[in-house]
């Protein structure tokens, strides 16, 4: 029998149509069948015709099921593979989907990792896949967490303390979830920094050394290294650049009264050149608050020390301001409406915007408004602030 062009096949007790019919096909056809095979472009033939053609003569006693498996090997089931596939898909998903549903600030992102297929490339079955997002699921079920190593939470919640290192697919997973927490776009922006940064804001740090928090004019004491370095370091007039491994060693509260907050590096240098060893105690985040600067603020609050927050009149300084006032209630050192109306500026804001509990009007005037106001262009004011506390 010639072969047969591509077919539209109804159930098995229905007909196969060949939409074209050579002649070749016609002839085929009506040999198997005994009779003409009609007119017309296309040619339906009955599969229960068939059948009990095949039965009748002989050719396969079982009919057309046991002929078709002769010729061209078991029959599968497509439809029921693909409902078992797609099962599967959803049982590997199922923790993770659980865990979702109870944390809405990761809906998001779940829509963007099945519109992205990530996982799907990155683990292609639901058998390679399941272990991972078990893992996943474990790892998000501890974020935030401040003040944990990575390698711990990856020991904890995956048995592997290499599991969540850069380049493993859990990892790729785990981060974009971070960077979701932490309320950054979820595929990742690439390089150490911003990599470190996505888990400092779920409070996670890769090591005790490379979290870093700076600070000027904090007083320290004689009874520990780290209050021994705070107080040469203050006496010199210099900023302190401390570790989280020392942080994490220092155990007593740290003493400091009123501690200004800060968000970029420029403003501790500046005071330090104009105020040197008078300058009252300051503390930079440096963007996004570090493991480091978290555990500084820690032992400052429990040292019954006050805030006092100054950062960028933009989104995404509004979004690290009210991470520290989540945590500390600070009072806002020119972060308010008034302040922010009072400074002149032309640079464009954009970012989406953000509320602004120490001051609910502030949010309206920089929407209002619609430009942005770096913390270097009232530097000298923030100065004159601190001579006068000095």
């Amino acid at each position: 029998m010639p072969r047969c062009q591509p077919a539209v096949c109804s159930a098995a007790t229905g007909a196969v149509t060949l939409p074209r019919a050579s002649a070749a096909q016609r002839r085929a056809v009506e040999l198997l069948l005994g009779r003409r095979a009609g007119a017309g472009a296309s040619l339906s033939v009955s599969l229960g015709e068939v059948d009990r053609v095949l039965r009748t003569s002989g050719v396969a006693p079982e009919g057309l099921h046991e002929a078709v498996v002769r010729l061209r090997g078991p029959v599968r089931d497509l439809a029921g593979e693909s409902a078992a596939h797609a099962a599967a898909w959803r049982q590997a998903f199922a923790r993770l989907d659980a865990l979702v549903a109870g944390r809405p600030e990761l809906s998001g992102w779940r829509s963007w990792l099945e519109t992205t297929g990530l996982v799907r490339r990155l683990a292609p079955t639901p058998d390679e896949a399941r272990p991972l997002l078990d893992h996943l699921t474990a790892a998000l079920d501890r974020l935030p967490s401040p003040g944990v190593p990575l390698s711990r939470l990856a020991s904890e919640t995956c048995g592997d303390a290499h599991a969540l290192d850069e380049g493993r697919p859990l990892a790729t997973f785990a981060l974009s979830a971070a960077r979701a927490l932490g309320g950054r776009p979820y595929a990742s922006e690439g390089g150490a920094d911003a990599r470190r940064a996505a888990w400092a804001a779920v409070g996670v740090h890769l090591d005790d050394l490379s979290s870093l928090v700076l600070c000027l004019g904090l007083p320290g004491d004689d009874r520990t290294p780290t209050g021994r370095m705070l107080k040469a370091a203050t006496a010199a007039g210099e900023p302190c650049v401390l570790t989280l491994r020392q942080l994490r060693r220092h155990e007593t509260p740290l003493s400091a009264g009123l501690v200004r907050i800060c968000e970029n590096p420029v403003v501790v240098a500046a005071a330090a050149d104009e105020l040197g060893p008078s300058c009252p105690p300051l503390v930079c985040t440096g963007g996004r608050p570090s493991a480091a600067v978290w555990r500084l603020l820690e032992l400052l609050a429990c040292g019954g020390a006050a805030f006092a927050y100054h950062g960028d009149f933009d989104w995404g300084g509004v979004a690290i301001a009210s991470a520290v006032h989540e945590r500390l209630r600070f009072l806002p050192w020119r972060f308010d409406a008034s302040s922010y109306e009072a400074v002149p500026s032309s640079a464009p804001l954009t970012g989406r915007a953000c509320a602004t509990p120490w001051d609910p009007e502030l949010a309206h005037a920089m929407t209002r408004r619609a430009v942005r106001v770096e913390e270097e262009l009232v530097l000298p004011d923030l100065l004159t602030d601190l001579a006068a506390h000095a």
